[in-house]
């Protein structure tokens, strides 16, 4: 039985709300994979091993051998775990070149009353296709602001009103600082963030404006691709003022529930930035659960580093005044400046 390979943009087109099977090891599919497929690994990672050893040492015929030895008594399971899944016998299937994994497991899932197809060239046409999604133009404003402007939750009034936003750090799970990764999942290895970021980018409508927090190219450890960061240094940036005692006030807010030993281990990371005397300080002050004179003393380093960073900044910058931390407010300000640029 043939079974039919369709190319990159026709499988995920294709596929929306399908099932995907990512048929490689664990490990590969860990470091990487398509948004919303599930692993179900013709081998695990020990027999892939194995196998791949065994092609190096003893030829192709060997490997395909054992492989099979390996593979035969897991075919049932395979048939059974799909058909579970499936929703209406549609199955979308995937391995590393689009080879000898892919087109035997859904020809296996075909062989059984399934409608399986693969993806010309496997997970890696997807990851050239991915890299060269963020070659592509887009319309993109940049929201700007010191730490503690409330930048996030102010993307998300913007969504309600019906704005496109991508949460740059949700995704990233790391809020870009020294802090950031407190009350966040552990990151995603790079390939993930940036499949993720794609599929984000893939649901909304390139004719309108996007908008991404103002960051740098690296957020915790997870990078920025190259294309969208070139793209982001062009932007316009809309960049909010927020006094400087509410934003310490937001920032006791959003940290007040926090373990005082992490809240230690986060200046530690900026104790050279701080400086021997404000570093003591702050590990005082956590102790005493004195978090407003913490905020204020990071602030003022964080707020150095910032208009640092501006000074070499060459797109076009728009300024907003607030007297106000709340969220909808200062979300309605900067709905009426994109108003202006549309």
């Amino acid at each position: 039985m043939t079974v039919d390979a369709i190319n990159v943009n026709d499988f995920l087109s294709k596929s929306k709300a399908e099932l995907i099977i990512d048929v490689r090891a664990p490990i590969e599919f860990f470091k990487g994979h398509l948004p919303n497929a599930i692993n179900i690994p013709l081998f695990e990672d020990s027999e892939r091993a194995e196998v791949g050893t065994l092609y190096k040492q003893q030829g192709k015929d060997t490997a395909v051998n054992r492989g099979l030895e390996i593979v035969s008594p897991k075919m049932t399971s395979f048939v059974n775990q799909v058909k579970a899944l499936s929703k209406n016998k549609k199955v979308f299937v995937y391995c590393f070149r689009g080879g000898m994994r892919s087109n035997s497991f859904a020809w296996l899932m075909n062989t059984s009353g399934l409608d399986a197809v693969i993806m010309k060239g496997g997970y890696k046409a997807f990851r050239n296709y991915v890299l060269d999604y963020f070659e592509q133009d887009r319309k993109i404003i940049l929201l700007g602001g010191k730490t503690g402007s409330g930048k996030t939750d102010i993307l998300k009034k913007l969504k309600k009103q019906n704005l496109q936003i991508v949460d740059l750090e949700n995704i990233a799970h790391h809020k870009g600082s020294a802090f950031g990764a407190i009350n966040e999942q552990k990151q995603n290895p790079q390939q993930v963030f940036e499949h993720q970021l794609y599929h984000q980018f893939s649901e909304l409508d390139h004719s309108q404006y996007v908008i991404l927090e103002d960051e740098s190219q690296t957020i915790g450890f997870n990078k920025l691709p190259q294309g969208l960061w070139q793209q982001m240094k062009q932007a316009s940036i809309i960049k909010i003022e927020i006094p400087f005692e509410l934003r310490v006030q937001k920032l006791v807010e959003d940290y007040t529930t926090v373990d005082i030993d992490a809240l230690k281990a986060c200046v530690g990371k900026i104790a050279q930035q701080l400086g021997t005397l404000n570093t003591k300080l702050c590990l005082q002050y956590l102790d005493d659960r004195n978090l407003s004179d913490v905020a204020r003393l990071s602030l003022l380093y964080y707020d150095r580093a910032y208009e640092f960073n501006y000074k070499n900044k060459k797109q076009p910058i728009i300024n907003i005044n607030s007297d106000s931390i709340d969220a909808e407010v200062n979300a309605l300000k900067v709905k009426q400046v994109i108003d202006t640029l549309n």
